[in-house]
């Protein structure tokens, strides 16, 4: 969280996350950019975008099932990324 000037954590509420990472996909800009543009720290700003991303890919059906085949699969992927990592962390072999 971003402190103000008297030291106190600011708290964003959830129409200004929603807002700033449509800004970020939108804006054609760096995420150090906006993040600076909207006064959040570069950290935070990439927080709120995993966030929604991964919002997105666990959200209910799709009326495009094409959308929802591409969602299904980047979730899948993101998946098999933390099952590798679990792996490497525990030291043991995957066996698809």
């Amino acid at each position: 969280m971003v402190k103000n000037p008297d030291g106190k954590q600011q708290r964003f509420n959830e129409a200004f996350k929603r807002e700033a990472v449509r800004i970020l996909a939108t804006s054609g800009q760096t995420l150090r950019q906006v993040a600076a543009d909207l006064g959040v720290g570069v950290s935070t700003l990439g927080k709120w975008k995993s966030r929604q991303d991964e919002a997105e890919l666990t959200a209910g059906p799709h009326d495009d099932f094409q959308k929802e085949l591409a969602s299904l699969r980047r979730e899948n992927e993101l998946l098999r990324a933390e099952r590798d990592l679990l792996i490497k962390a525990t030291g043991r072999r995957a066996t698809d």
